[in-house]
């Protein structure tokens, strides 16, 4: 089967069908990377020990969501 002909079957569902395909496809491409995960989770305890021991300041929510309304 070829990606065309997939495609024409695709179109050929209603709506709802449709999105629930987008959605598995989507889910599918969205696998964790087990080294991507242990990396951050390193950097995260790095940032947590900075912010407890007065290296790192937080940022108040609505500092943030005035620089994202920008």
């Amino acid at each position: 089967m070829t990606v065309k002909n997939i495609e024409k079957n695709i179109l050929q569902l209603s709506p709802i069908q449709r999105l629930r395909m987008v959605d598995n496809i989507l889910a599918s491409l969205d696998k964790p990377d087990p080294e991507i995960e242990r990396e951050w989770g390193v950097e995260s305890d790095k940032r947590l020990a900075a912010y407890k021991n007065g290296k790192l300041k937080g940022i108040n929510f609505e500092t943030i969501k005035k620089q994202l309304a920008k």
